[in-house]
């Protein structure tokens, strides 16, 4: 399967203004496109690339006052297959876990395990441990929070999407990636494109999405708590603890963003 994606950004900006994007494939999936989606920006300005503390590509810039745009515009080759499910993956005890995904075991800004642990053993401490515990988590979630693009809030917490029970995708999986960590599960926050191909229409409008990967025997497997079914089309930009580690766009001075487009397209 070919899909074309890409995005545009387009701000009008009162002064010249520093930005960090994170808008390229992630290297994972980067020998899956046909050519490079290349940052391009109009006008024209330096472009400075380097790899964060999670190996997620990003690109610095200093953007002019005024009309600026921001995009990137590629294809890709897919499976076509839908999200790997392994239901009999078992959980690791803590002490086996491997070094590197301790740091998904710990609360982040948005992932205040501190303040749900409580309440998460008591959800799911009859679980079985392993894929069905992180799927139970999954379906509560899903269930318990209402999506709603007017529900988004830059500043929302898991445990106040516990308690408001509305969000946008990242409440969701903030919300699923607590109650994992919470119950000695690795987990860390993924964003990219994700398809509408092979879903019902009508479709909304496109968008990024955020979902999550929970470390099971000996690998990292995706779930998605704000749709809860396996999908096609899953094209991973980055990963880290939770969104504030992962901004699409990162502004450093006062911005309005007058345009937004995202596209996930098969090629027939």
């Amino acid at each position: 399967m070919r899909i074309s994606l890409g995005c545009r950004f387009r701000y009008s900006l009162p002064q010249p203004t520093p930005i960090i994007a994170l808008l390229n494939v992630h290297s994972s999936r980067v020998g899956d496109l046909e050519r490079p989606d290349y940052l391009i920006s109009a006008p024209a300005v330096p472009l400075d690339s380097y790899r964060d503390g999670f190996g997620n590509w990003c690109t610095r810039l200093l953007a002019p006052a005024g009309d600026f745009t921001l995009s990137v515009d590629s294809i890709f080759r897919d499976s076509g297959e839908r999200d790997v499910v392994a239901t009999g993956s078992r959980q690791h005890a803590v002490q086996d876990l491997p070094s590197e995904t301790l740091t998904y075991l710990l609360g982040s800004r948005y992932c205040d395990t501190d303040l749900l642990s409580e309440e998460a053993w008591r959800l799911f401490e009859n679980t079985p441990p392993g894929w069905a515990r992180v799927q139970a988590i999954c379906d509560f979630v899903h269930r318990h929070v209402v999506f709603g693009y007017e529900n988004a809030l830059a500043t929302r917490t898991a445990s106040q999407t516990l308690a408001e029970r509305r969000g946008v995708c990242r409440d969701f999986t903030h919300l699923a990636i607590t109650f994992c960590r919470c119950m000695n599960l690795p987990a860390r926050y993924c964003t990219g494109y994700l398809s509408d191909i092979g879903e019902p229409e009508p479709h909304a409008a496109g968008d990024f999405a955020a979902w999550m990967e929970v470390y099971l025997d000996g690998q990292w497997w995706v779930f998605d708590p704000r749709n809860n079914a396996p999908r096609i089309g899953r094209i991973l930009i980055a990963r880290g603890r939770d969104a504030a580690d992962v901004p699409l766009t990162q502004t450093f001075g006062p911005n309005t963003l007058t345009d937004f487009r995202v596209w996930t397209d098969e090629i027939r």
